[in-house]
């Protein structure tokens, strides 16, 4: 086991540079402060301000997590070719979704909305069906908190620090900063971020491969070990049972990671359209950065690093998230494998923030205000959020402390499985609404039960072949098309099986209700809204959120004035 002596040096880096992104996160609160934070505009997304560098940065911060720094490389160490599956996933994300960002933009800045639930509550009048893609958004982003924090956790054994109190403490100094000043923190500290990771995975690719005799000699070190577990589940190359998995998996989370709460934050929190399309332009770099990070976990592998509390004897494989700390901690010198290690606890709590913010504007607006208090005025949602935001937050830290880490990482798993499942109400109702109201509901609920089963029903496996059965239940996201009546072993990603349940019954309940004549709802959005842009002089002043004592009138020009737009 590691030990704390042995890890001065990086543990005093790692706390220089916590320290300063500290001082960062309470000094964001002066940085184009505005003259009042009491509304979700301006604590939750920036005042909607952020240029194209702003925004570029927060997405980053705000996509590339923690997680993803420890868990990518985890996953080639342990199974090979699949891990790169996140690459051409990020590749795609950003046309795919190119358009439709605009336009949720737009439609946002036009009314106000600020989270993705008030969008779909508006176009299809419906607080039920926003009702259920808030309360998704939110159960998929609170087990991401919690992940987010198995990073730092990664890092804190890897130099000997146990106990509970280091994340503990670290998620107590982000909850007060966050609280303190919203959106402008993780916003600035974002820059330090994405300056480090850039730094880190860059210094790391370019040194640590030549440690190894160069890569043609990490691949092959790295194909030998596969060959020698004799599994059909990892390898160097991906085969042919894996092949559909690999390709549904990658379309599905390109599909599904803009539908998560601090993605749709990231973009609505941007200045205007054109800072959106140079964005959509500009993040793939950070696509070449994630296919560098990737091959950490080859060079893991050829390195002979085992994760923390490994015992092959015992036939226990360990925490596979400290294998990229240790690799750091065995190579690097001690400077660097400090910055690294502060690297990723920084890359934690950006994200973290973001999806707390996102998670606790759901509830207000989506649960507080259409079911509790109807006339919240801008000033309490502001203050809901914030109280929100920090339960969330210690919630995700609840979730690590008291629970099996093993289960945190099952309920992300389901989460990111869930999570696709707005894509329907919210993407399609972007460009149609001939989906009707309850039959997206109905396809939302489907796609829930049926991703949840099918999570549910996939063992994990392991063993020295990888064939031996370790747990029943919640064993990956791939499911086997043999449970479909196909003769096959290949298998297709949960999700995206999932997400075709969820169209099929959406538009077949939508032909029904049509022939039944059951009403579709009212939409509040018109088609020129789509299109609107900051200066645009369709768009409202924002300050005053839609909804609320006094909002609609304010924003609409009075009470007949709210009803004509509408009607």
């Amino acid at each position: 086991m590691p030990r704390l002596q042995d890890h001065y040096t990086q543990l005093v880096i790692f706390m220089i540079l916590f320290a300063t992104v500290t001082v960062l996160g309470f000094a964001s609160s002066r940085w184009r402060r505005p003259q009042s934070m009491d509304s979700l505009d301006e604590w939750g997304l920036g005042g909607r301000s952020f240029g194209s560098w702003n925004t570029w940065f927060l997405l980053g911060g705000d996509l590339y997590t923690a997680y993803t720094f420890v868990a990518l490389p985890a996953l080639m160490y342990g199974a090979g070719a699949v891990g790169f599956f996140a690459v051409p996933y990020t590749v795609m994300a950003y046309p795919l979704l190119f358009l439709p960002l605009l336009r949720l933009w737009s439609v946002s800045h036009v009314h106000g909305f600020v989270t993705t639930a008030d969008f779909v509550r508006a176009r299809f009048g419906s607080p039920t069906l926003a009702l259920l893609v808030a309360l998704t958004g939110i159960a998929a982003t609170i087990p991401y908190v919690a992940l987010n924090m198995v990073g730092i956790e990664a890092v804190f054994k890897t130099m000997g620090v146990t106990g509970p109190w280091p994340v503990t403490l670290a998620f107590v100094v982000l909850a007060l900063y966050t609280y303190h000043a919203g959106l402008r923190a993780p916003a600035l500290i974002a820059l330090v971020k994405d300056a480090l990771v850039c730094f880190t995975i860059v210094a790391a690719v370019l040194v640590l491969p030549f440690t190894q005799g160069g890569w043609g000699n990490v691949f092959q070190r790295a194909a030998a070990r596969f060959d020698e577990t004799s599994s059909a589940f990892d390898g160097l190359l991906l085969n042919s049972n894996q092949q559909l998995n690999f390709i549904t998996l990658a379309i599905g989370s390109a599909l599904g990671i803009f539908m998560y709460p601090h993605a749709t934050t990231g973009f609505l929190a941007a200045r205007s359209r054109t800072t959106i399309k140079h964005n959509m332009i500009a993040l793939p770099v950070f696509s070449i950065l994630l296919g560098l990070l990737c091959l950490l976990g080859y060079i893991a592998l050829t390195e002979g690093i085992q994760p923390v509390g490994a015992d092959a004897a015992h036939g226990k494989v360990g925490d596979l998230n400290t294998v990229v700390p240790r690799l750091f901690d065995r190579i690097g010198p001690p400077w660097f494998t400090g910055v690294a290690f502060a690297t990723i606890g920084i890359a934690a709590l950006v994200p973290s923030a973001i999806m707390a913010i996102g998670a606790a504007n759901l509830f207000t607006r989506s649960v507080y205000r259409e079911f509790i208090h109807p006339r919240a005025s801008a000033a309490e949602e502001a203050r809901v959020s914030k109280l929100v935001s920090l339960l969330v937050k210690f919630g995700a830290v609840s979730l690590i402390l008291f629970l099996d880490p093993q289960f945190s990482i099952d309920v992300q798993l389901i989460g990111g499985v869930v999570i696709m499942q707005v894509v329907p109400a919210v993407f399609l109702g972007l460009y149609t609404r001939w989906l009707h109201r309850w039959g997206l509901v109905a396809g939302l609920v489907a796609g829930l039960v049926a991703g949840i089963v099918m999570i549910y029903q996939i063992p994990q496996r392991g063993g020295p072949n990888g064939a031996t059965i370790v747990r029943p239940h919640w064993g990956g996201s791939s499911y086997p098309l043999w449970h479909f009546g196909f003769d096959t072993k290949v298998t297709v990603y949960a999700g995206f099986a999932a997400l075709l349940i969820n169209l099929a019954v959406a538009v077949a309940a939508t032909v029904v209700l049509r022939i039944a004549g059951v009403p579709a709802g009212h939409d509040r959005t018109r088609p020129e809204d789509y299109t609107a842009d900051a200066a645009d002089p369709r768009a409202d002043e924002l300050p005053a959120p839609l909804g609320g004592e006094g909002a609609v009138a304010a924003r609409f020009g009075g009470e007949g004035a709210g009803a004509a737009r509408f009607g």
